[in-house]
């Protein structure tokens, strides 16, 4: 009996010892909203197959960019019928479609991500499924119909013929939806959701399922974006939604002469409409963006490009990077199909936009101060402050040289660059050669 308790201790104490599997996701800690760098993941830029792996592989230069969000949109398998291999069209919520390679791993890949300090959300798509969903045949009241009853529809008003509009006014079908969401919080361990078309969903779901994400999470923090930018996104739960109005202005003051000071005012108004403590998620390009042109190209140059994203990510906002605008890829990418990107072609480039992102990473200011503008027309110059320090930001927005007058307690104020720790003395006038910037502390 004695060796038999001795043989049980032994255990006990062995299996005390041997560190948890979720142990590395119990050390993790997401970031707070504010602090969020974000990081989209098409993994059809990756690899032709097993492109989870692929991105796994890539992991120390994704993070050395300084983001602590990787999002990854669908991986899902994806709809034949009608289909375009659009992976927004979705056959099955609780699986990875085999071009991606496994649902192992793909919670390798969220084990990666927390063990080099990143959260990882998943693209969830609630508005609409495959015409080949088990849904469609099985539930068909599912589904949106047809003024006759009798037919299901694509979603209106938009030409998505790949798709089948869901029907939110059936509770089951939202038990349904909520229930795959859980299974990839509860079983795989991923941070939060991106979720497509948000506006098109009632924000009386996302909060029934943002409520019950959460509760499943069981005390650990997830992250809800959404694609949207309707003010009852954040009384739903989000914590983010999209700076789609910044971007339009952003485009209309690089693209079409507009007033740099144009972004002042749709800055304030995306900010005056949100509560406080949420944010928007600010960028240059995403994946439906550089379908049709991508920032080196929409803004000129690659230092259009620099600058645009400059004026986007430090005046207001938690900043995105899309996979592939960190080496400057000029074409379009349609992620319908694989696209080959070179991640060696632009190391320059790569080290400025992680150089950018440590410099709002590092300074308080920048991620939650006050803004205080200083309108021009072709500069955009504004101050990000606390009661602590203060940083100037100033950005040319024209490819041609411009200068303006400084500011009254700027002129001859002396600070260090924050991109090169360059000592600066300003003097009366800032002048900015074409598509410069400089950040001042």
């Amino acid at each position: 009996m004695k060796k038999l308790l001795y043989l049980f201790s032994i255990i006990a104490i062995l299996v005390a010892c041997k560190p948890s599997t979720d142990s590395k996701q119990e050390s993790f800690k997401m970031p707070a909203v504010s602090d969020v760098a974000m990081y989209q993941v098409n993994p059809r830029v990756f690899a032709p197959e097993n492109s989870l792996n692929a991105v796994a592989d890539r992991i120390d230069s994704i993070r050395n960019l300084g983001v602590n969000i990787m999002w990854v949109m669908p991986i899902y398998p994806i709809g034949i019928e009608k289909g375009k291999n659009s992976p927004y069209c979705i056959s099955d919520y609780k699986a990875v479609a085999p071009e991606f390679g496994t649902i192992d791993d793909f919670k390798h890949l969220a084990q990666v991500c927390h063990e080099h300090g990143m959260g990882i959300i998943l693209d969830w798509v609630a508005n609409h499924t495959a015409w080949d969903h088990p849904w469609v045949k099985e539930h068909p009241d599912w589904y949106t119909h047809d003024e006759k009853a009798d037919t299901i529809i694509h979603p209106r008003p938009w030409d998505w013929f790949d798709v089948a509009d869901l029907n939110y006014d059936n509770q089951d079908m939202r038990a349904a939806m909520i229930d795959a969401m859980k299974f990839w919080i509860t079983e795989v361990g991923i941070d939060g959701f991106r979720c497509d078309v948000a506006d098109g969903v009632p924000a009386d779901f996302w909060k029934d399922a943002i409520d019950q994400l959460r509760s499943a999470a069981k005390g650990r923090d997830i992250l809800m974006l959404a694609e949207g930018k309707r003010s009852d996104n954040f009384t739903a739960g989000f914590d983010m939604n999209y700076g789609w109005d910044f971007k339009d202005s952003l485009v209309q003051v690089f693209c079409k002469e507009k007033p740099a000071s144009m972004l002042f005012e749709a800055d304030k108004k995306e900010y005056d409409s949100i509560p406080d403590g949420k944010r928007k998620m600010r960028f240059t390009t995403n994946h439906d963006h550089s379908t049709e042109v991508t920032p080196p190209v929409q803004f000129t140059n690659l230092r259009g490009s620099m600058a645009a994203y400059v004026a986007t990510v430090f005046l207001h906002g938690c900043p995105l990077v899309y996979g592939s605008q960190e080496v400057g890829y000029p074409e379009p990418i349609n992620f319908f199909k694989y696209v080959a990107v070179d991640w060696n072609a632009n190391a320059a480039l790569y080290q400025e936009y992680a150089t950018l992102i440590k410099v709002i990473n590092d300074q308080e200011a920048i991620r939650n101060g006050s803004v205080v503008p200083f309108p021009n027309d072709d500069i955009l110059l504004f101050e990000r402050n606390t009661d602590k320090e203060r940083i100037l930001v100033a950005v040319n927005v024209r490819n041609v040289e411009k200068k303006m007058t400084t500011p009254t307690d700027w002129n001859g104020y002396k600070g260090v660059s924050l991109t090169n720790g360059k000592k600066i003395t300003l003097g009366e006038e800032i002048i900015l050669q074409p598509f410069e910037y400089i950040i001042l502390k």
